[in-house]
């Protein structure tokens, strides 16, 4: 909280640094102008200068305090992904230490390990969603094929209430109308990841009472929509636009409530945009629940 303090501090530094060179520079300006009005050619060229002066001054505030902004990001990302990686190894090196130093029974064991294994999956999501967001590949022109995402929407509802230990009323299902395959051209591992991603969001997102609503269905001939929508904390208004953003974690949502690095909806942006689609999320505000929606181009076929 401290270093988020001291960082507003420096972009406030900043902006009146820029405010006052910017307001100093137009009365020395005014002052020469006034002072030479008679003398075009000098008049024209200080202009020019003076310009030259506001907008090289104009964009180096907003260097800085872009800079500033993302230097916290990345910080912010830091810490999540430590805690995310520190905190499985340090629990798989407890059971592995009490396994060695006593004698367990076989029932207990067997708890142990399918506690390090839930560790294990853990850290390995946690490394495979560094590593998917730092590919540089989610452009057209990979391979794609034909693909039943209604069918692949539901493998990953089934799966997340697996993973989270769901009842179907707290992760609700609602497929395409009488048994229609909705198909999209693309890469089912990428879609397959951007659909995890958004419900594992809503489920992180819901609070103390999970009720999620997942729905597929085509409007139209051309585009295919996917929308999740929880009853959970709910995003700010003014917070929307920047979800999808690498690294972003809304203000206000404790890391140490919420686990998380930041980058989950920026793969699931990157990803739809890769299938010609886009994702956009809309909130009723605090406690008020969040609906993401990820709309991609149908299939002819």
């Amino acid at each position: 909280m401290m270093r988020i303090t001291s960082r507003r501090k420096t972009i406030a530094f900043f902006l009146i640094l820029g405010i006052s060179l910017a307001v100093a520079a137009v009365a020395l300006t005014t002052s020469w102008i006034i002072l030479n009005w008679r003398e075009r050619v000098l008049l024209f060229f200080g202009l020019v200068f003076f310009l030259a002066i506001i907008a090289g001054l104009i964009l180096n505030t907003i260097f800085l305090v872009r800079e500033i902004r993302r230097n916290e990001r990345h910080d912010s990302f830091i810490n999540a992904v430590t805690h995310e990686l520190k905190t499985p190894i340090t629990s798989i090196r407890l059971y592995l230490e009490t396994l060695q130093r006593r004698e367990v029974d076989q029932a207990q064991q067997q708890q142990f390990y399918k506690l390090m294994l839930e560790d294990s999956d853990r850290l390995l999501g946690t490394v495979e969603q560094v590593l998917k967001a730092g590919e540089a590949g989610y452009k057209r022109g990979r391979p794609q094929t034909e693909v039943d995402f209604g069918g692949l929407v539901r493998e990953c509802v089934e799966l997340a209430r697996t993973r989270h230990h769901l009842q179907p009323a707290g992760l609700q299902w609602d497929g395409p109308t009488n048994g229609a395959h909705v198909n999209v051209q693309g890469d089912p591992g990428e879609l397959r990841t951007a659909v995890s991603n958004i419900l594992d969001n809503a489920i992180k997102y819901s609070g103390g009472h999970i009720d999620v609503s997942v729905s597929v269905e085509a409007p139209d001939d051309k585009r295919v929509v996917l929308r999740v929508r929880d009853r959970g904390i709910g995003i700010p208004a003014e917070e929307l636009g920047h979800i999808f953003k690498r690294f972003y974690r809304v203000p206000g949502r404790s890391m140490s409530q919420v686990k998380g690095t930041g980058l989950g909806l920026f793969i699931v942006r990157s990803i739809a945009k890769a299938h010609g689609g886009r994702v956009f999320a809309e909130s009723g505000g605090a406690a008020g629940g969040t609906t993401v929606t990820m709309e991609l181009p149908r299939s002819a076929a």
